[in-house]
C-alpha cells in the first residue's frame, strides 16, 4: 500500500516510507528540506519505532509516523503520528515541531487533521495522547485540537515524570 497523505489548510502530513524513516533514524533529513531546528529528536525516535514495527510485522499503513510539511514553502517543520496501530478501538498519537515553527498553530492544525482522519477509520473510537505534567504548551495544543484531559499516569521508577492523559472521541 502507498503511504497516506493527509491535507490541511497550511500543511500536508506525509506518512514516512521505509526509506525516509531509515534516513531520519540514521540522522539524515528523510528526503525533506527542514525548517531551522528540525528534525526534532522526537521525529527520529518515531521513525525508529515505525521501522521496528515494519520489521516485526506490527506496522499497518496509515498508523505510522508522518512528516509535517508547510504549504507556503515546502519545508518540513515537524513530525506527528501514531505509536502503533489501533488496539481495542484506541490509538495513541504524538507530535513535535522544529523550534522555528512553534507558536504558529501548526501543531494544533496537524493534530486536529490527523485525529479526524483516525476517528474516521472503522477501528478507532478514541485517540489519546500523554504529556509530561509540566509540558503546558503541549497540553494547550491538545485542548485546542479538541482533546480533554481524562487523568494521569502514576509516577514511574527511574525518575520519569507523571503524565497527563488526554482523549478525543470525536464527540
Amino acid at each position: 500500500m502507498l503511504p497516506v497523505t493527509v491535507q490541511a489548510d497550511r500543511i500536508a502530513l506525509h506518512e514516512l516510507t521505509r526509506a525516509s524513516a531509515a534516513a531520519l533514524q540514521d540522522g539524515g533529513s528523510g528526503g525533506w528540506r527542514w525548517a531551522p531546528g528540525g528534525p526534532h529528536e522526537g521525529s527520529r525516535f518515531a521513525a525508529a519505532k515505525m521501522l521496528a514495527g515494519i520489521e516485526t510485522g506490527r506496522h499497518r499503513t496509515g498508523w505510522g509516523a508522518y512528516v509535517i510539511v508547510r504549504a507556503e514553502d515546502g519545508r518540513a517543520i515537524g513530525g506527528i503520528g501514531f505509536h502503533g496501530p489501533p488496539e481495542d478501538g484506541r490509538v495513541e498519537i504524538g507530535y513535535d515541531l522544529a523550534e522555528s515553527a512553534r507558536g504558529q498553530g501548526y501543531a494544533t492544525e496537524s493534530l486536529a487533521v490527523l485525529t479526524a482522519w483516525a476517528l474516521a477509520q472503522p477501528d478507532v473510537e478514541t485517540v489519546y495522547a500523554t504529556t509530561d505534567e509540566d509540558n503546558t504548551a503541549s497540553q494547550r495544543v491538545l485542548e485546542r485540537a479538541g482533546f480533554r484531559r481524562v487523568g494521569d499516569t502514576p509516577r514511574t521508577i527511574g525518575g520519569r515524570r507523571r503524565q497527563h492523559v488526554f482523549e478525543h472521541t470525536g464527540a
